[in-house]
């Protein structure tokens, strides 16, 4: 079973995706947001193709646990992609996944420009990593 992981921007949607055994996150690519049609459309067209069965979208939630303006567009979508999409859908607090991400590409050594090529689809590999892991000990409880 394949779990994809979101990370929602205003611009870009970085996507990542498990091996089958939902053990590993991989960055898999960066959609580049024109409309909701066209975003659902791209989401469903990878979910597809990877045989995903379930998502899981980052939720930028406030250092203090509230929702802000961003947490409430996200949910929004979410809304929407359960409307669209024949797959679970599921929210994860994303508070420092940028920064996390951030942190492990410039230790990679990438330059700012291919920092910022990769930032989205990296953060959604740390959104999903993070998933995937508190699921395995939460199953092994």
């Amino acid at each position: 079973m394949r779990i994809m992981g979101l990370d929602m921007g205003s611009k870009t949607i970085g996507v990542a995706v498990s091996d089958e055994l939902g053990l590993i996150a991989h960055a898999r690519e960066t959609i580049h947001r024109q409309d909701m049609e066209k975003d659902l459309e791209a989401i469903a067209d990878l979910v597809r193709r990877l045989d995903v069965a379930r998502i899981v979208v980052g939720l930028p939630v406030n250092m203090t646990g509230s929702l802000g303006v961003e947490a409430k567009k996200v949910l929004q979508f979410v809304e929407d992609m359960r409307q669209a999409l024949p797959v679970s859908i599921t929210t994860w607090d994303e508070r420092l996944s940028t920064v996390q991400a951030r942190r492990v590409l410039l230790e990679a050594g990438l330059s700012r420009k291919k920092r910022k090529k990769v930032i989205d689809r990296t953060a959604a590999t740390v959104i999903l990593q993070t998933y995937l892991d508190a699921e395995r000990i939460r199953e092994s409880s």
